[in-house]
C-alpha cells in the first residue's frame, strides 16, 4: 500500500515509518524534513499534498499540537492551538483526502489518553483528544466507498518522559514501538470507528 505519513519526523511518526516500511510504500510529510511539505492548519496546504502524492491507500497522522496550561490562566488563542491543529487539521486530511484515497483506504489520526484521564494543566488536550475521538466514531458510519477512520490513543512515551514526566506523574509510559502497533492495525486490519488505547491506564 502507499501510505501517506504525516508527521513522520518526530518520535511517534519515525516508530511508525519504522513499523510499516517492510510492508508499504511510505511518504514521509510534515512541516519540514519530510518528502512532502505540509501544514495541516491549513485547507490549501493540505490538498496540495494530495495533488502531490496521488493515489493513496492510507493516509496516516502522528502529529498535532496542543496548548498545557493552568485553566485559570489560558487564553482563547491558546485554547485555539489545539483546535487549530491536532484537531481541525486531521479533519482537514479527512475531508480532504475522502475524495482522493482509493476504495477501502483508510485514515489513522492521533489523539491521547486525556480524553478519559485528565491531568492539572491538560483542559485543552483533554477537550482536543476527545473531539478526535468523537470525530473518528462519527465519520466512520459516513465516509463512502468502504473507506476506514480509526484513531489511536497512546499514554505518555517513555521516550517522552524526559519533556512530559512532570504533567503525567503516576502514569505507567509506554514504549514509543507499542503505539506504532496499534496504528498498523489499524492500517492493516478491518476495524472502522474504533479507538486504539495504548498503555495502562488510572481510571
Amino acid at each position: 500500500m502507499k501510505v501517506i505519513l504525516i508527521g513522520a519526523s518526530g518520535t511517534l511518526g519515525q516508530a511508525i515509518a519504522h513499523e510499516l516500511s517492510a510492508r508499504h510504500d511510505i511518504v514521509r510529510a510534515g512541516r519540514g524534513g519530510a518528502d512532502i511539505q505540509v501544514d495541516i492548519t491549513d485547507p490549501a496546504s493540505v490538498a496540495q499534498m494530495y495533488e502531490k502524492v496521488g493515489a493513496v491507500d492510507a493516509v496516516v497522522c502522528a502529529a498535532g499540537n496542543v496548548h498545557f496550561g493552568p485553566l485559570g490562566e489560558i487564553t482563547p488563542a491558546q485554547f485555539g492551538v489545539g483546535l487549530a491543529d491536532k484537531l481541525m487539521g486531521q479533519v482537514h486530511l479527512v475531508t480532504a483526502g475522502q475524495h482522493r484515497i482509493a476504495d477501502g483506504g483508510s485514515f489513522t489520526l492521533i489523539s491521547g489518553v486525556l480524553s478519559h484521564d485528565p491531568i492539572r494543566w491538560g483542559t485543552s488536550a483533554s477537550m482536543v483528544n476527545a473531539a478526535v475521538d468523537a470525530f473518528v466514531k462519527a465519520a466512520a458510519i459516513e465516509l463512502p466507498r468502504g473507506i476506514r477512520i480509526n484513531s489511536v490513543s497512546p499514554t505518555v512515551f517513555v521516550e517522552s518522559m524526559a519533556t512530559y514526566g512532570p504533567y503525567f506523574r503516576g502514569f505507567k509510559p509506554v514504549a514509543v514501538a507499542d503505539a506504532a502497533l496499534a496504528f498498523a492495525k489499524s492500517v492493516e486490519g478491518g476495524q472502522t470507528g474504533r479507538v486504539y488505547h495504548v498503555g495502562p491506564s488510572t481510571d
